[in-house]
């Protein structure tokens, strides 16, 4: 008979295809079996000992919005004392953007407040098997035209309102993605638009269900065309409609060769060609229309350093990192000395190479893990976790000197520059927020330039 008390468990857990990661109760990691590190894509080394407040996770709901911290499995079992059960939970690859999807189980071993008390979260990779609702899989999954909507206001005339459309309906209709998110998909329907039609489609919105309809709309210029119109309801995981996505497929040469006389037909056909010629043409640019979009969500387009709203995410996971550890923050605003007699006197495309060249000197100075952004103007932010000021002290000095070490080609000549920086340094506290940062570092940098500029002013919170 085997033994089953004897069996060297680990041993077992480390021959297993299914990822096994132990938490203690601060969260921090104890044990990645091999199947765990090969899953997160993440050694030995790099694993043990990050807790889940730490800022380089990226995970992501089914639906591919951000997990707030509370939703980490490891948070769920802590606060609730209760089994986590088949979680879809996403990961965003920090190299490739790329988002590998887990099935997540996890539970508690021992007693929450002993010392032995562990969180055992196991997964296993379903990234080919689950279809999370985004744009890009309706894309992927449809050839026509694809409009996704609100749920939550279908009355008239502001709903429902409408979140994303795909390239087939900026080429079909002449309107931008710009200008139609936020509108409601009637701003398409005009005065010869089916009454009856228009009013089973409200009926079906209302009762958050399916329909299928044959309409006459109109593109911006004027111009109608007819549509065949799927609309279905799109749910959460609790099973609630959230969003409709209406698939449409441009059917003006049948209606129009229904309704239209003979000699109609030639100019359909012309039209159609037309159409088929505008949509070859527009792919690639619009494809690169869209990846400029994506990026600039994040990042400055001037200098490519990441942007106010990046910085603003990052910096929310560095304080609630410094605060579980009982670390400081520090949070530096830099601002380029007398930057506006450059562009008085070289002109503002010579201001901007040396914007461009002095954010390469602070991506440079520092480490993936610290927030940077351009925050506006010529001015630059940063924000680093320390266990003790002279670090703060440190990465102020190597930054002035990098500083004042480079030259700008200007014209026919090279010109050097300066900057005042002012860093806060505090413990975390509940009430610690962006605004009470930026305010106290902007405060201290005016103290640097009233102290003769070129140089950096640290201080605690205001």
């Amino acid at each position: 008979m085997l033994d089953i008390d004897n069996l060297d468990i680990k041993k077992i857990l480390e021959h297993a295809h299914m990822g096994v990661v132990i938490h203690r109760a601060d969260t921090s990691i104890v044990y990645a079996n091999p199947a765990a590190l090969k899953l997160l894509r993440l050694s030995y080394e790099q694993l043990i000992g990050r807790d889940a407040y730490d800022p380089q996770w990226a995970f992501v709901d089914e639906n591919g919005f951000p997990l707030e911290l509370s939703n980490y499995p490891v948070n769920r079992v802590l606060n609730s004392n209760k089994r986590l059960e088949n979680e879809t939970i996403g990961l965003i690859d920090s190299t490739s953007k790329e988002i590998s999807w887990y099935m997540v189980n996890a539970y508690m071993e021992g007693r929450l407040g002993a010392e032995n008390c562990f969180v055992v979260v196991t997964f296993s990779d379903i990234t080919e098997r689950v279809k999370p609702f985004s744009a890009e899989d309706i894309l992927e999954n449809a050839q026509d035209m694809i409009i996704v909507t609100e749920a939550d206001n279908v009355e008239y005339p502001e709903g429902p309102k409408i979140v994303y459309v795909n390239k087939a309906f900026e080429t079909l209709t002449g309107y931008s993605k710009e200008e139609v998110i936020g509108e409601s998909p009637r701003i398409l329907q005009g005065s010869l638009t089916d009454k009856v039609a228009k009013n089973e489609i409200y009926e079906a919105l209302k009762k958050k269900q399916s329909i299928s309809q044959t309409l006459l709309n109109y593109d911006k210029s004027g111009r109608p065309y007819w549509i065949d119109m799927n609309i279905i309801p799109l749910k959460n995981k609790a099973g609630q409609v959230t969003h409709f996505a209406a698939i449409e497929r441009d059917v003006s040469q049948i209606k129009f060769q229904q309704e239209q006389l003979a000699n109609r037909n030639n100019d359909l056909k012309a039209l159609k060609a037309s159409l088929e010629k505008r949509v070859s043409e527009r792919t690639l640019s619009l494809q690169q229309a869209k990846n400029q979009l994506e990026n600039m969500a994040y990042f400055d387009p001037l200098t490519q350093l990441p942007n106010r709203r990046f910085f603003s995410v990052h910096l929310s996971k560095q304080l609630a990192a410094a605060k579980r550890r009982n670390e400081m923050i520090a949070m530096g605003l830099i601002d380029i000395d007398n930057f506006k007699q450059i562009n008085d006197n070289y002109g503002h495309s010579k201001g901007d190479e040396v914007l461009k060249g002095f954010a390469e000197i602070i991506n440079d100075a520092f480490r993936h893990e610290d927030a940077i952004c351009r925050y506006g103007g010529e001015e630059f932010t940063f924000s680093i976790i320390i266990n003790h000021i002279e670090q703060a002290e440190q990465a102020c000095e190597r930054l002035m000197q990098a500083i004042r070490a480079t030259r700008y080609n200007v014209g026919d000549t090279t010109v050097n520059v300066t900057a005042s920086i002012g860093v806060c340094v505090t413990h975390c506290q509940a009430n610690t927020d962006e605004h009470i940062l930026y305010r106290s570092a902007d405060n201290l940098m005016y103290k640097a330039k009233q102290q003769g500029k070129d140089r950096y002013y640290i201080g605690d919170v205001e």
